[in-house]
Formats: C-alpha cells, structure tokens, sequence
C-alpha cells in the first residue's frame, strides 16, 4: 500500500498545493480509499498539516476513508428519483446488507452510497451496480439482486 501511495506522490514532484485535490483523487483511485497512511504522507509531502488535508477531503463527498466492498452500489436519490421511490430501495438495501450509507460489510463483500444524480431521470429510480445501470428499481427487487451478487462472489 505504501508503494502506491509513494508512487502517486512521486508524480507530484513540484509538491504544489494545488495539486492536493488531484493527488487525493489517484491515491483513492489506486487504493479504493484514503487511508491514514495516505493522508499523513500527503500532507509531509505537500507541507500541510494532516488536519487540512482531512477538512478538504471530508468536504468533498467523493472521498472515501474506508476500503469500498468487492460489489459498490450507488443509489441515486436526486429529485425525479427520489419522488419514484429511491427512498423505499435505499431502506431494503440497508435492511438486506445491515449497514449504512458509506459503510462497508465486515466481509469487505458490499458497500453502498447514496448519489445525487446519475442523469437517468426518466428512468428511476436508478442504482448503478460496479459501474452497471439498472433503471426503474422497485424496493421488491433488491433481495433477489443481493443474492445473485452473493452467488456472484461466491463463485468467482
């Protein structure tokens, strides 16, 4: 892990303030999150304290500071959405995982987030599932994409 996060600051070798949003952005895209590690490292390299590097990155929702599970499910909860039921999906997909937004199964399996828009709005509400789209969700569907995911995982 110390690797990657050393290899994407050695890109950086200007160590410019302005490159902490887009350092922060590799290091995540490398790892899957930001770590403690990554943080620290960051902010010796940059000459800034840890404290301001958590404060930006705490700003922005894209940052994650917990690894992601295997399967990423996005729900999208933006207006056309959410007035087509976005809210009864993301309660079954926190019932059927026994976790909250932004947190990830103990077995590191799945981990679900809510979004404000994924642009699909003739089509909600809208989940994207490791990078695929399902459109027109109802809550009633979530179990049987849960256990499919499962088997998924299961048997790769």
């Amino acid at each position: 892990m110390a690797n990657s996060i050393d290899s994407v600051l050695n890109k950086y070798k200007s160590g410019k303030r302005e490159d902490l949003i887009p350092l922060l952005q590799e290091i995540q895209e490398n790892m899957g999150y930001l770590s403690e590690e990554a943080i620290v490292k960051t902010g010796n390299f940059l000459g800034l304290s840890t404290t301001k590097i958590y404060g930006l990155a705490t700003f922005y929702d894209r940052f994650r500071f917990i690894p992601a599970g295997k399967i990423q499910i996005r729900i999208c909860n933006g207006t056309s959405c959410f007035l087509n039921g976005s809210q009864s999906i993301i309660n079954k997909i926190k019932e059927e995982l026994g976790i909250l937004p932004g947190q990830t199964t103990r077995n590191g399996n799945f981990s679900y987030e809510i979004v404000s828009c994924m642009g699909g709005c003739c089509n909600g509400p809208v989940i994207n599932v490791n990078g695929q789209y399902h459109t027109h969700i109802k809550s009633e569907q979530i179990p049987e994409l849960i256990k499919r995911l499962k088997y998924v995982l299961e048997n790769d």
